[in-house]
Formats: C-alpha cells, sequence, structure tokens
C-alpha cells in the first residue's frame, strides 16, 4: 500500500492577481459594545494578537471608523460576516 503525497500550495507560493488590489474590512464604532469585547472579538475572529486588536479598536473609537485588514475579497467577506455575527458592525470596500 503507497500513499500518495500532494504538494498544496502555501501562502508563500499562492500569487495574487495584480489587478485586484484586495479589500479593506472596516469596524465602525457603535455605542453597544465594550473596548474589551470589541479586542476579544478581533483576536478570536481575525486572528489578532491583543496589541494590534487594540490598536484596531482605538482607532475605531476614535475615528469611528477604523481598518481591521485587506485582503483578498473571499477573505474580507468571511472577516466582515464574522465580526457582524459577534455583534459587531463591519463593512467591505475596494481597497484601490
Amino acid at each position: 500500500m503507497s500513499t500518495q503525497v500532494i504538494d498544496k500550495p502555501t501562502a508563500k507560493s499562492e500569487t495574487k492577481r495584480k489587478h485586484d488590489s484586495g479589500y479593506r474590512v472596516l469596524l465602525h464604532n457603535d455605542p453597544f459594545n465594550t473596548m474589551e469585547y470589541v479586542v476579544l472579538t478581533l483576536m478570536e475572529t481575525v486572528g489578532m494578537n491583543e496589541r494590534q486588536a487594540v490598536s484596531v479598536m482605538m482607532e475605531t473609537h476614535t475615528n469611528g471608523v477604523g481598518l481591521v485588514t485587506t485582503c483578498a475579497l473571499e477573505h474580507a467577506e468571511f472577516y466582515c460576516e464574522s465580526l457582524k455575527s459577534k455583534g459587531l458592525t463591519s463593512t467591505i470596500e475596494p481597497a484601490d
């Protein structure tokens, strides 16, 4: 019995299409969620460390909107929906 190893592309070997500059995932300030909850949610849903999550939360709190990440459309939609499912207000827009 033999096993076949199939090489899967890694993040380093994948290339982004040149005409796709990505999409911004934005977090919008709201009067309902605590700062602590926002930080924990960013860490859980987007995989940020605490320092990064606090930085995004403060940018959002101070400016009304904060940049969570810039990524491919499919990932941006996933992050946006994940944040929304946790009660946060999030949108995406082209990064152009």
